[in-house]
């Protein structure tokens, strides 16, 4: 079957194949119609993978963060009094799959001549499995070793490393309670025995957790009773809803907060950042467009006689308006798929793509100490691989419209006067 004559005529145009008489000039035509080919292609690509390492960044910092923090907590200043059946109800919820008591606090960790500010968090080793992967990010010792009246406490990898505590070590604990003395009021401080470390793979975690058992932490801060609920959903991302559903089933005094509403400020940001990345990333890809429009015009100059020989051969201005939409169309098809392909290509194989360019040019990218995550991650994901080539596509369909208009206008007369 033949194709219909706009169609042939205009992808041959787009091949650029021709007389070797005028040789030297078509291949000028075929490199810029390349070049703008290229310049779509790069745009997708880069929009692509930019997208994919921004949703992978996003996705492994929540999930990371969410190994350690609850997804949903309920506290009270005052400590939970009869909070086992406050847990026991929490538990019979729709949705939650586990609850545990946690004291949290702030404290100064001091050993030698080095103090280091830390979050406390005193858990249940019991339950702490029920909610978090805490238990599983043990690299030496164990969480049943928080053995109540002990006093012994888990450190991040990187606040032991800070420090320089090891495994069996003695380090002082300073809380804001204080103790009334002859001298004066002075700090609490207690000693405690390192039992266990711990790597989350978050390092803002891992440089500043000590965990202990919450009853030990509760004796430390006077309290009688954990200062909150841990409660682990089954959806992380409907967590704002189940929170407040439980919320009407605990008593009014008590705070109900969720994931998304403790790190508000920083998921906010990212998203904005996003959002910014995607704009300024599609510039390039309306630049590629603005290139296309260049090669169509320079195409149209070129094809004159072409086209008064086609428009003397009975050939409509809707014909030629269409042989230029199929070549420009063409050239947009061609950029936007092999800019997908290559953005593919580079998103999913991004973990071995970086080591390796850190490896021979030894740069670190990412480092441990100042973000949050040391390696480069990625995430895919259909809708915008789908929305960034769409949009370069129909790019491509807007800088193709101004040149086939003119080319529809040419006058077979002014175009063979010089011929």
């Amino acid at each position: 079957m033949r194709l219909p004559i706009e169609l042939e005529i205009g992808l041959r145009y787009t091949r650029s194949k021709r007389r070797k008489a005028v040789g030297k000039r078509d291949g000028f035509l075929s490199f810029i119609s390349g070049i703008s080919t290229a310049g779509i292609a790069l745009g997708v690509a880069s929009l692509i993978v930019v997208l994919s390492v921004m949703n992978g960044f996003q996705k492994e910092v929540r999930d990371r963060m969410l190994s350690v923090l609850s997804h949903v907590e309920i506290t009270s200043p005052e400590g939970l009094a009869n909070w086992e059946s406050l847990a026991a109800k929490v538990a019979t919820q729709p949705h939650v799959i586990g609850v545990s008591p946690i004291v949290s606090s702030q404290g100064l960790l001091t050993r030698e001549n080095v103090m280091r500010g830390v979050a406390i968090r005193g858990v249940s080793p019991a339950d702490e499995g029920k909610v978090s992967d805490l238990p599983k990010q043990f690299v030496s010792g164990n969480i049943d070793d928080l053995k109540p009246g002990a006093f012994g406490v888990a450190l991040g990898a990187q606040l032991a490393s800070i420090v320089g505590a090891r495994m069996g070590d003695r380090i002082n604990l300073i809380v804001p309670e204080s103790d009334l003395t002859p001298a004066g009021s002075m700090p609490r401080m207690r000693t405690l025995q390192v039992v266990g470390i711990v790597d989350s793979g978050h390092y803002e975690y891992d440089s500043s957790l000590a965990i202990m058992h919450w009853k030990d932490a509760a004796a430390l801060l006077r309290l009688h009773d954990p200062s909150g609920l841990r409660v682990k959903v089954d959806d992380m991302q409907r967590a704002p809803d189940i929170a407040n559903e439980l919320a009407t089933v605990v008593p009014q005094a008590l705070w109900v907060t969720d994931w998304s509403r403790t790190n508000r400020n920083w998921f906010a940001a990212v998203q904005t950042e996003k959002k910014m990345m995607f704009i300024i990333l599609t510039l390039i890809i309306a630049v590629a467009a603005f290139n296309l429009v260049s090669t169509l015009v320079m195409t149209v100059n070129e094809k004159q006689a072409d086209i008064a020989i086609l428009r003397t051969m009975g050939a409509s201005p809707g014909m030629i308006q269409r042989i230029f939409l199929v070549q420009g169309l063409a050239i947009g098809l061609l950029g936007s798929l092999a800019g997908v392909a290559l953005g593919l290509l580079i998103a999913l194989n991004i973990d071995v793509i970086v080591p390796t360019i850190e490896a021979i040019f030894r740069v670190r990218f990412l480092p441990r100490e100042v973000y949050f995550i040391s390696e480069l991650p990625s995430d895919v994901r259909a809708g915008d691989v789908l929305t960034v080539g769409l949009m370069a596509f129909g790019l491509s369909v807007l800088a193709t419209l101004y040149p086939s208009r003119r080319a529809a206008k040419v006058q077979p007369a002014e175009a063979l006067r010089y011929e």
